[in-house]
Parts: structure tokens; C-alpha cells; sequence
């Protein structure tokens, strides 16, 4: 997986031994040497069984990975808030693998767990595989919601359940601009010349943004959100009125309610893209507020 270092992506190593003196335990573990994949897990310290949270980070299909210490901080964060085992599923970046790259990894990374639930000893004694969740921020947003779709449509997962889908400042997109997108187009956290350089490099060669990898209302995904619907699953669709793609978000809460899938909807004024992500304090008073309001929620009905 190619690096690319920003001076928001610095790097934090994992920490798995249990005499540190921290809350939340963390380890890499390999998913597919070929590709340079793996999955960064985190636990809080005595743990008995929790739900697991299945995370993939944000940057645009270009930046990041699971080490990345925002990332890492704010997973660290939400097992312990959750409290929840996190598996924060790395993927090949763009524009080297480009789209489907990514989706193809974040099935894989579910398949991995789905299988070694008995070899890992902290998914064989922590983590619930009644009890799964699907998150992302931002282009992981995108990415949760791919990897959902083909859930629904049947991938080997044997006894994992996703319960949940938490789309988190999802990146979609569009050739047709949306009012906040207009509205925000200079915003300096995530200005649109951005958003349309980073769709330009990942997704297929020769593709706008009205491609079904970036434009849910593209069409193609009807079938499948049919068949999320038809497994229970819930959706948390989360943005700030701050963010240009509010609307984009805006948009799949409706098309998901039109197609009856039990969705949550939490938009709150002001804010910014990734605010939780880039702010440690925000991001501990939305993983202890409106990510585990949620997470109870679906794991009480």
C-alpha cells in the first residue's frame, strides 16, 4: 500500500501488551500479504463480549490507513466509549487501485474476520458476532456503504450479523452540484476542488461522477438496498450542515426511506467534514452520545 504522508497523517504504532498503562489495547494483524492489507484491532482492557465494530477510514480513496493517529485515536476512543471490539480494515489506495480496489479489500477484510473468528484469540474471546456494525468516515462512509450492499447480496460471512450501518460525513458525489455543495464550495476543510481531484484519481479510468461508485442516485444499487432492507439492517446516515456534502447525505436518507430501510437521520447545524475525526474532544462526545445511542438502539430491538 503506497504512504503519503500529511501532517494530519502521522503514524501510531499499535500497543497489544496489557501492562501498559492505557485503556484500549491495540495489534495489527494481516489480511492479504499480496496486497499489503491488514486490520488494526483494538480492545478495550478486560473486556467480556462486545459488539464489533467494523471500521474503515477516511481520505479520499488517496490518504491514510488504519495507522494513521487520528484514525487510530478516535477507534481507540470508540472501543472504549462503546465500549465495542474495533476492526479498523485497511485497503489499497487510489491512483495506483483504483475503484473497486478499495471495496473489493473492505469485503475481503470482512471475510477475514468472518473466518478467523475462533484463530484470533481477541475476536474468539471479546467480540460478538451477533452484534456487528459497519462504520466510515468519509470515503470510508462510502466504503461502509458499498461493503454493505454486497453483504445484503449474500458474501460469506459466516456467523458475523451486521446489525448496523453508520455512514459517518459519507463522500458521494455528483456531476450536478447540490445547494450545499454550492453553498460550501470554498469551505477550507473539504473544498470542492478537492473532493473532484480526489474522485479523479480513484475512480475507473474514463468515469464522472455519476458513476454508481460515487453517485448512489446513479442507479444500479435498487436490487441490493432492497435486500439490505430485507435483512433488518439499520442505517445511520450522520453529516453537519457545515459539510458540502450534506445534501449528497441527505439524498440517500430519502432514497433508503423510499426503499423502507430503517434509517437514522442526524444532521446538526454548523460544524464541518470529519469534524469528530480531526477534533479528539468532539470525537469523544459523539462516540459516547450519538454513536452509542445508535449502537444500543439496534442492539435492544
Amino acid at each position: 500500500m503506497t504512504r503519503r504522508r500529511l501532517p494530519i497523517d502521522s503514524r501510531s504504532e499499535p500497543c497489544p501488551n496489557p501492562t501498559q498503562s492505557i485503556p484500549v489495547l491495540s495489534k495489527d494483524v494481516p489480511i492479504n500479504q499480496s496486497k499489503n492489507t491488514s486490520i488494526r484491532l483494538f480492545l478495550p482492557k478486560q473486556a467480556p463480549k462486545l459488539p464489533l465494530l467494523i471500521y474503515f477510514h477516511g481520505g479520499g480513496f488517496v490518504l491514510c490507513n488504519p495507522a494513521s493517529t487520528i484514525f487510530h485515536d478516535y477507534c481507540s476512543n470508540a472501543a472504549l466509549q462503546l465500549p465495542a471490539v474495533v476492526a479498523s480494515v485497511g485497503y489499497r489506495l487510489a491512483p495506483e487501485h483504483r475503484l473497486p480496489a478499495a471495496y473489493d479489500d473492505g469485503e475481503e477484510g470482512l471475510r477475514w474476520l468472518a473466518s478467523h473468528a475462533e484463530e484470533e484469540p481477541w475476536l474468539r474471546d471479546h467480540a460478538d458476532y451477533g452484534n456487528c456494525f459497519l462504520m466510515g468516515n468519509s470515503a470510508g462512509g462510502n466504503l461502509a456503504y458499498h461493503v454493505a450492499l454486497r453483504a445484503a447480496n449474500g458474501i460469506a460471512a459466516g456467523q458475523l450479523k451486521i446489525r448496523g450501518v453508520i455512514l459517518h460525513h459519507a463522500f458521494f458525489g455528483g456531476v450536478e452540484r447540490t445547494g450545499s455543495e454550492e453553498r460550501l464550495a470554498v469551505n477550507p476543510m473539504l473544498p470542492l476542488e478537492s473532493a473532484d481531484m480526489a474522485w479523479e484519481m480513484c475512480l475507473p479510468v474514463g468515469a464522472d461522477r455519476d458513476h454508481e461508485y460515487c453517485n448512489p442516485m446513479a442507479g444500479g444499487g435498487s436490487e441490493l438496498l432492497e435486500k439490505l432492507r430485507a435483512v433488518g439492517c439499520r442505517v445511520a446516515v450522520i453529516a453537519y450542515e457545515g459539510d458540502p456534502l450534506v445534501d449528497r447525505s441527505k439524498e440517500v436518507v430519502r432514497m433508503m426511506e423510499d426503499k423502507g430501510i430503517d434509517v437514522v437521520a442526524h444532521f446538526e447545524s454548523g460544524g464541518s467534514h470529519g469534524l469528530e475525526i480531526m477534533d479528539a474532544e468532539k470525537g469523544k462526545e459523539f462516540n459516547g452520545g450519538v454513536l452509542k445511542k445508535f449502537v444500543q438502539s439496534c442492539l435492544a430491538a
